[in-house]
């Protein structure tokens, strides 16, 4: 085929030119794409006008240059990948490069040098050595000093595969030092998404960073208000739909970005009980961030795989909330219990989610029982309903409203009772000391810590003494700090843990001054159910048990009144 080639008098060629996303860094002068100059004339005419880099800028009037000093070749076309790996073929200009070739429209192609025509060895070297050969296509990298028409098979069989092989090096390298500065910023907390999660907006001052864009971030909360009021997705979809909201797709392109999501197919994207689902499950709303969930295969193939969970890089706190995480526990509680709306009233059960079978764990099933004029509706394990074992827990929906109202009344009034010290606790968070030293937990731990540490210091002792060996005081002095160095972390982790849990409860007594009205009519309704219980137990002989959040807290709470009752007869007794 190469005979072929020295045959030919006449060459039209195609000036190819690329630039990788990470070469291009600044933006220069513009180039006509479509450009045809050649014996067609100009039936292509300009198809659209791109901003490209000075880099190709340079690269085409290099190529340009050399057209002109030959008398045999002819400028056919223009193809411009800017903006495009080397590590793969998969380019729009090129794959149209190759549609001409294919067509006998070119039979030369023209590269400032190899990387630019790509730097995946095995491809490039099967595009120079195999296909363009066989196609009768001249090939020529300028600053590699590479001809196809005139390579002896030095050029070609060694000199090309080890410059082609550099090249693709190098792109793993790149592709390695991208990664590894990528996972650098995610663990800092550095938001790396092309665009902003719906509810929020990139930062002016840094693209890093989210800020709250108060318009969508409404939608958000309104979202996990109707979620806690016992709304199923798919009706939050609808109603978001029926008030012409804007879908998260539809917003980013209102606000002129140029966003395509990859949930939706064409025409304007609708809000969908995936949508609102995703919304809901986001930790990004509490003002964490949860990034790294996929990764692709190699830096030859753009295809991304998942990766495992414990892998993902999650950073707290790097934002403003929206949503506070007491509620977003208590929608993650409801998502996983869901339900259906009832067909006889019409809404939802106000214990949807939040019943369960005290033996089996199972959740318990709404039936409803009809006699004439009379209707009654109880609930009954879902172990037993299926036949599979267990026992009823038979128990009617008014015996259980009022038996559940009466110990969240309760509970409630409770931690009531504790305002004053929860609002003395806001301004004296040094007291938080007095109530880490009540933890019974961290008595033990530093007990432990303690009696280690003792015995480090009698080894010494009996050393000095001959009672013990060196070696085995070495032996035994390394466990014993080894144990006393575990201890202190344990109690540094504890002591933040409550450290946590005692912020949570000063903040928790503002939300639950928000239940009292509705407690004072004597009636729960579902907001403030799902918002105090996380789980409801039901025993044979209608007997319950309810887990109920905040109860860490409380004992937080209750740690701190007798810390600070112990301060005042200590005091008192100075």
């Amino acid at each position: 085929m190469k005979e072929n080639l020295k045959n030919q008098k006449h060459f039209l060629a195609a000036m190819y030119l690329r630039l990788s996303r990470d070469d291009n860094a600044t933006k220069g002068s513009s180039i006509t794409k479509g450009e045809n100059v050649a014996k067609r004339g100009n039936t292509a005419g300009i198809t659209g006008v791109k901003s490209e880099s000075n880099s190709i800028t340079s690269q085409r009037e290099l190529i340009r240059a050399y057209i002109q000093r030959q008398p045999d070749i002819e400028l056919y076309d223009i193809y411009v990948d800017d903006g495009f790996s080397g590590s793969n073929f998969e380019r729009p200009e090129f794959k149209r490069m190759m549609d001409d070739v294919e067509a006998g429209r070119v039979n030369c192609i023209i590269v400032k040098d190899l990387s630019r025509f790509g730097r995946d060895y095995i491809e490039s070297g099967r595009y120079i050595q195999r296909i363009f050969p066989a196609l009768g296509v001249r090939f020529i990298a300028l600053t590699d000093h590479f001809d196809s028409l005139c390579a002896d098979v030095g050029e070609s069989g060694i000199v090309l595969p080890v410059k082609n092989f550099i090249n693709d090096s190098y792109c793993r390298d790149i592709s390695m030092k991208v990664k590894s500065q990528l996972a650098v910023k995610r663990k800092a907390g550095e938001y790396l998404a092309a665009f902003a999660v719906y509810g929020y907006r990139k930062s002016a001052e840094d693209k890093n960073r989210l800020t709250i864009d108060d318009y969508a971030a409404e939608i958000v909360r309104r979202i996990f208000e109707w979620k806690i009021s016992g709304m199923a997705m798919a009706a939050i979809a609808e109603k978001l739909n029926a008030l012409h909201v804007l879908s998260p797709r539809e917003y980013k392109k209102s606000l002129g970005l140029n966003y395509r999501g990859g949930f939706s197919g064409g025409g304007e994207a609708k809000w969908s009980s995936s949508a609102v689902k995703r919304i809901l499950t986001n930790e990004v709303y509490v003002g964490h961030l949860l990034q790294g969930k996929t990764e692709k295969i190699n830096y030859k193939i753009k295809k991304n795989v998942e990766k495992p969970k414990e892998e993902w890089i999650r950073v707290e706190n790097t934002h403003e909330p929206i949503i506070s995480t007491s509620d977003f526990e208590i929608v993650q509680n409801l998502l996983r219990a869901d339900g259906r709306i009832s067909p006889e009233k019409g809404e939802v059960s106000p214990f949807m989610g939040l019943l369960f079978c005290g033996d089996c764990g199972e959740q318990m099933v709404r039936r409803t029982s009809r006699y004439r004029d009379s209707c009654k509706i109880y609930y009954i394990c879902s172990t037993k309903n299926r036949g599979e074992g267990c026992s009823r827990h038979s128990i009617e929906e008014s015996r259980l409203a009022e038996l559940v109202e009466t110990a969240v009344c309760s509970y409630v009034n409770a931690l009531l009772q504790q305002e004053k010290l929860f609002q003395k606790a806001r301004g004296q968070e040094a007291n938080l000391e007095a109530v880490i030293g009540c933890q019974r937990e961290m008595t033990r731990l530093r007990g432990e810590r303690d009696k280690y540490l003792k015995l480090c210091k009698s080894l010494h002792e009996d050393l000095q003494q001959g009672i013990v060996t060196k070696e085995e005081f070495e032996r035994l002095y390394g466990e014993f700090w080894r144990k006393a160095e575990r201890l202190g972390q344990a109690q540094e982790m504890q002591e933040e843990l409550i450290r946590k849990m005692f912020q949570s409860g000063v903040s928790c007594a503002g939300r639950l001054t928000e239940f009292r009205d509705t407690l004072k009519l004597g009636k729960v309704d579902r907001h403030t159910l799902v918002s105090l219980v996380k789980r409801i137990h039901v025993y044979e002989k209608k007997r319950i048990r309810i887990d109920f959040y905040f109860q860490d807290e409380y004992q937080i709470m209750q740690d701190y009144t007798e810390s600070g009752r112990q301060e005042n007869e200590e005091g008192r007794g100075a």
